[in-house]
Formats: C-alpha cells, sequence, structure tokens
C-alpha cells in the first residue's frame, strides 16, 4: 500500500486533474484499488488583531496602504548585545576629555536597511525619534505587536530622546560610498547630545556614559544581560513625521568612537554593540482597525494581510471525507489548493505578496509561534507562492486530516456535546510566515510572523462567485 500511495501521491501532486487514476496504478496481482474524490472547503476572513512581535525581522516606516487608503505604521524596540573580547583602552590613553576623565568624541546609532516599500521613494522626506526604554523588556514574556511603549509606561521621561530627519537613501554618505557593491542603505542618528544618567551625573554624550561605566563597574559588561539590566535597557524607534517610507532593518548598531594616544601617533578606535537576534526586538504595528474590520467583512474571497492584519480560515470537511462512500477505504493523500486573485489595479504602490504561507490549527494558532514550533506536516504545514500557477498548494495534508477525526471520535466517546464544546476541532488558519533553516541542512528552525507589507486575495468566502475550494483526496483499499 505505501509504495502505491507514493505512487499516487507523485502524479497527484503534478496535476490536479488527474483524480481519474483509480486502478491504473497497479496491476491485478497488486490486490490494491486506488479511488479519488473532491469536496468543497469553507472559507472565511478574520481579523488577526496583533501578532507575537519578537521578532530578527524588524520594519519602520509609515505608508497609506493603496488598498484601503489608512495608515500603517511600523516602529521597533531593540536592546543591544555584547559583541566577543568587549575592549576599551586604558582610561590614561584616551585623548578626548570631560570633567577630567576620559570621554567619548562622539556615539551614534545606524540603523541599517533594505527591502524598501517603494524604491522609487527614496528620498522621501520622513522624520523619527529615539526615546531610551525605562526598563528592559524581558526574556520570557510574550509581547505582541499591538503593544505601544508609550501608552504602557516604557519610555524614560528623562532619559534620551533624539530626533532626526532621515530618508531611505543616505544622502550624507558619498556617490562612490553608495556606488559600493557592499553598500547598504542606512539612518545615523548621533547622540553627541549631553546626557543625564538615572542617578543625575551628566555626561557630555552618550558614548561617554558608556566609556566610563566600563571603566568604573567592569561588571555592567561581563554580559548581554548585565549590559542591558544595568546600563542599557534598549531603545524605542518612532515615527514623528512623513509618509511613503517602510523598509526591512537588517541590522542595527551602537557605536562609540574614540581616540588612543600611543608612543608614536593618536589613532582611532570605536567600540560596537549590535542589535541582534541574541537580544530582544520587537515590532510595534499601527493600523487602521475600521479599514480592516471592512475587509474582513467582504464575503466574495477572502484576504491575507500583513502586518498584523487579516488571516483566512479554512474549515476542513473532515466528516465528508471519512463519512463517505470512502468510510472503509485508508486515506492515502489530501491536497488542499487556494487559488490567488489578481489585483487589476494600475496603482505602482501596490503591496507584495506573501510568498509563504503556514497552515495551523486554529486552537494552536498563538501557541505555535510563543512556543517556537514549526510546521511538522502532520498538524501544521507550510508551502510557497507557486507564481507560474498562481495559488498556494499544500499536496498532502491527509495526516491532519486523519488526526481530526481520531480526535473528533476519542472526544465523542467521552462527552457527547463534543462538537459544540470544540466549535474549531476541524478549523485552521492561513497564515503569512517568513522563517530560517538550518546552516547545515535545509530544516526549518525558526518560524516568525511576516511583518512586511503585504496582501493577497485568494478564492473562496461565504459568497465565493469563483469554482470552490477543494480538497482533493486518494483512496486506497484491499480488493
Amino acid at each position: 500500500m505505501a509504495g502505491a500511495a507514493l505512487t499516487a501521491m507523485a502524479i497527484f501532486a503534478c496535476d490536479n486533474e488527474s483524480l481519474n487514476i483509480g486502478n491504473t496504478l497497479t496491476d491485478d496481482s497488486d490486490q490494491l484499488a486506488l479511488s479519488s474524490d473532491n469536496f468543497d472547503v469553507a472559507t472565511r476572513t478574520i481579523l488577526a488583531d496583533s501578532v507575537l512581535a519578537l521578532s530578527t525581522n524588524c520594519y519602520f516606516g509609515r505608508v497609506k496602504d493603496p488598498e484601503t487608503g489608512a495608515d500603517v505604521t511600523s516602529e521597533f524596540t531593540t536592546q543591544f548585545h555584547l559583541l566577543d573580547n568587549v575592549y576599551i583602552s586604558p582610561e590614561q590613553k584616551i585623548v578626548g576629555r570631560y570633567d577630567g576623565r576620559a570621554a567619548a568624541d562622539s556615539c551614534d546609532i545606524v540603523i541599517y536597511l533594505s527591502s524598501p516599500f517603494m524604491s522609487n521613494d527614496s528620498l522621501q522626506a520622513m522624520k523619527m525619534r529615539v526615546n531610551e526604554l525605562s526598563q528592559p523588556m524581558e526574556e520570557g514574556q510574550r509581547y505582541y505587536s499591538n503593544l505601544d511603549p508609550r501608552q504602557n509606561g516604557m519610555l524614560r521621561t528623562d532619559g534620551l530622546r533624539q530626533s532626526k530627519v532621515f530618508s531611505y537613501k543616505n544622502l550624507l554618505d558619498s556617490d562612490s560610498q553608495r556606488a559600493a557593491s557592499t553598500y547598504i542603505n542606512n539612518i545615523r542618528i548621533t547622540l553627541n547630545k549631553p546626557y543625564t544618567a538615572k542617578d543625575g551625573t551628566v555626561y557630555n554624550n552618550y558614548g561617554t556614559y558608556l566609556m566610563r561605566n566600563y571603566y568604573d563597574h567592569r561588571d555592567f559588561f561581563r554580559s548581554s544581560y548585565a549590559f542591558i539590566h544595568n546600563l542599557c535597557p534598549g531603545f524605542f524607534f518612532e515615527i514623528t513625521d512623513g509618509f511613503g517610507f517602510h523598509a526591512k532593518v537588517s541590522d542595527i548598531g551602537l557605536r562609540v568612537y574614540y581616540r588612543i594616544e600611543t608612543d608614536t601617533a593618536v589613532v582611532n578606535a570605536q567600540l560596537t554593540l549590535a542589535g541582534t537576534k541574541e537580544v530582544l526586538q520587537t515590532t510595534h504595528i499601527s493600523n487602521d482597525q475600521t479599514a480592516i474590520q471592512a475587509m474582513a467583512a467582504e464575503t466574495e474571497y477572502t484576504y491575507l494581510k500583513t502586518p498584523a492584519g487579516l488571516f483566512t480560515e479554512v474549515t476542513i470537511p473532515v466528516d465528508k471525507v471519512k463519512n463517505s462512500a470512502h468510510a472503509n477505504d485508508s486515506l492515502v493523500g489530501a491536497k488542499l489548493t487556494l487559488q490567488r486573485i489578481n489585483n487589476e489595479s494600475s496603482d505602482n504602490r501596490l503591496l507584495g505578496t506573501p510568498s509563504t504561507l503556514l497552515l495551523v490549527q486554529k486552537d494552536s494558532l498563538y501557541s505555535f509561534f510563543e512556543n517556537g514550533r514549526v510546521p511538522n506536516n502532520k498538524t501544521s504545514f507550510y508551502t510557497t507562492l507557486t507564481s507560474s500557477m498562481n495559488y498556494y498548494a499544500f499536496p498532502n495534508i491527509s495526516n491532519l486530516v486523519t488526526q481530526l477525526w481520531e480526535i473528533k471520535q476519542a472526544g465523542l466517546q467521552e462527552d457527547a456535546d463534543w462538537v459544540s464544546h470544540h466549535p474549531d476541532w476541524n478549523k485552521m488558519v492561513l497564515v503569512p510566515i517568513t522563517y530560517t533553516t538550518s546552516t547545515t541542512s535545509s530544516s526549518i528552525t525558526n518560524v516568525q510572523h511576516d511583518m512586511s507589507l503585504n496582501s493577497v486575495r485568494l478564492v473562496g468566502g461565504p459568497n465565493n462567485a469563483n469554482e470552490p475550494v477543494r480538497l482533493s483526496v486518494v483512496y486506497a483499499r484491499f480488493k
């Protein structure tokens, strides 16, 4: 049966219309009969509300959604990670001086940008502000995209607040610098104004604050945890003015510049700290909920919209698959295909299309991400857009159908009203995701919500005017 099933699924995966395979895959000596059937699948759009915001991919900017005309704003917080072998030269060798002690010449934060919403808007003027956090965001806590640090008392009211006017293309860098193959667009925010620490000590700039604590409290630099909890809890980056810019934050660094006096010359040096996956980063999303709810209410199709916008709910017709004329057959294949509806608008500012989707049980939608799970091809699956055919396909979710059926049967043995007590037992959710893979294999090691600007309409919905969404299945039985 296993060999025949593999053969069946190979053909089944290649052509969704080639379902009348029957006995053509086996000869009489196999004593195995294969058959197929199709079942309609109900879908609808549901509100994502908010998503888990802990991510290695932050986004920053504000645009008007071309579909709704509403504003979408992405802002983020980050901590900084101590790189290996953190070292600042002995204090007596530092050239810069302030208040009789060593001082930094300057300090800045650099935000590296990639994947802009619209490359044509590379000179769009924007304004941002960097705000010092009052306390660290803690490991083990669940931070969602609707968490606003401003409204939750997370910003230090008398701390560092630095504004910056910027554009995607950094015109402070020379043409030759930007022409280099290794160049990445960036925003540089200088932190050279006087800084007052929580204990009231005033420093000539933020870099001097870090440098002095390196000399006076070396234990603050023994680990990223100690650094974050004693010296630098992190920063919140907010958009304060402008539209038309939205990009991925590919990297971020905090840099302290100083000069060292050697026996023969004065040389430049710097301390670099990084906002990386080793420390917490969160993204705060502001969406117009009225506009999002209006899209969710449309019934002629379904939506997927990021960031933190809309998901599509899929009701698997488990009872029909298992209680049909094939009740005594073995289910060896179940293919779910979701057709994309092309956007025919001539607006050149259309959002992108989600490239990868997760199919996950509705009851596990939040715990899947909170517990750091990855698709297991049993209760959760992933797929990518098949551009040539303009659809998303899950080639075989038969394990899911069988497991949902078994869960229901076990539940009914203990509770006759089990279904009414578990209304989402056969409901799945389509979620746009990004993922990372192992450096030594292609296996997925991490899954996160897609926080980029994407939107797609799918065939389906309660009042679907197109061909029904169907689950195409293959059965097998011994003759």
